[in-house]
């Protein structure tokens, strides 16, 4: 199956790429970037074409999907174009900058009979999979409330750029674990609280850091220490954490504690190097399998626009100082 890639403008394409060329039933069949020298340097390294010009790539009727890795405001427009042309979308998180925009790229699919699917690879994780199994199961009972981190390093560049990124830390690093307690609870945030601020790197001009605290329809309540609080010399990117208090019990996730510490001389530095199943490569299998057996989607484009909308609410709730309802009001 013929899949293409639309921008390497996000870190994650490099290991969806990656992750394209293990499976043995898909080809990463193309490159298309607004960066013509990127896109180009990506095809060699990837053993691929680079195609310049976006329409002629999406008329190609061998593509079957695209996965989409530009910057978070780009989303829309290149979703909408692969949706218009009949490619199947998965696209990378958060997955646009606005209700409005979210919703469009959901109305364009299905118009035009595609799957769009939303990135969120924490689902894949191992430990991630087994604390949702727990729940489901009722080991620990109705879940009461949850205490979550998703700490990272600052990526710099167009994650720095409002009007690119649609925000900072607070949208970069909520939409994960918002994701996994909708996933888990299944239920769905109705208020939001926050306090965010930029406290770490005032050259930036951005948030890098935020505290949520969110309520769900139930009555389960969650907080949320979202932040790029990590230094460039830390071992690895950051975490995904989370503790769930149960009736009946507790359950502690640490997503990414599965690591091998790595003392390097020629790196001149300490990294914590994961080892396991690679929670992308699950991921893009996932998609392919639901393009080969005409079959849903398991992360829809409905999801990705409800994690994304907590994040838009907590921008407007430290903005005015109060909680704020969801569904969010235009």
């Amino acid at each position: 199956m013929k899949i293409a890639m639309l921008s390497f403008a996000h870190l994650h394409a490099l290991s969806y790429a990656e992750c394209l060329r293990q499976l043995p039933d898909a080809e990463l069949a193309a490159i298309w970037d607004e960066d013509a020298e990127r896109g180009q340097a990506m095809a060699n390294r990837f053993d691929t074409r680079f195609v310049k010009d976006l329409d002629a790539l999406l008329r190609e009727e061998d593509i079957a999907g695209v996965i989409i890795t530009a910057a978070n405001a780009d989303h829309k427009d290149l979703a909408i174009a692969a949706a218009q042309a009949g490619k199947h979308i998965l696209c990378e998180k958060p997955i646009a900058t606005s209700v409005a925009d979210a919703q469009a790229m959901i109305d364009a699919a299905e118009e035009a009979g595609v799957k769009l699917m939303t990135a969120f690879p924490v689902r894949y994780n191992p430990p991630t999979r087994r604390v949702y199994e727990r729940v489901c199961a009722g080991e620990i009972g109705p879940i009461l409330g949850a205490k979550c981190t998703n700490h990272g390093t600052m990526p710099g560049g167009w994650f720095t750029d409002k009007e690119k990124a649609g925000g900072g830390a607070v949208i970069d690093h909520t939409v994960h674990v918002v994701d996994l307690l909708r996933w888990m609870l299944e239920d769905e945030v109705v208020e939001v609280y926050a306090e965010i601020d930029n406290l770490i790197y005032p050259d930036i001009h951005i948030d890098d850091c935020g505290l949520l605290s969110m309520r769900f329809s139930s009555g389960t309540f969650a907080t949320l220490d979202t932040s790029w609080s990590r230094p460039p010399i830390f071992p690895t990117w950051g975490d995904v954490t989370m503790e769930l208090v149960g009736r009946d019990g507790v359950i502690f996730l640490d997503a990414f504690r599965q690591n091998v510490e790595l003392y390097s001389q020629t790196q001149n530095r300490i990294a914590w190097v994961h080892w396991g199943t690679n929670m992308d490569l699950e991921m893009i299998r996932d998609f392919v399998r639901a393009i080969r057996e005409d079959a849903p989607v398991p992360i829809t484009g409905y999801d990705g626009l409800k994690a994304m909308e907590v994040a838009l609410a907590a921008y407007r709730s430290a903005e005015t100082g109060q909680p704020v309802s969801l569904p969010l009001s235009s």
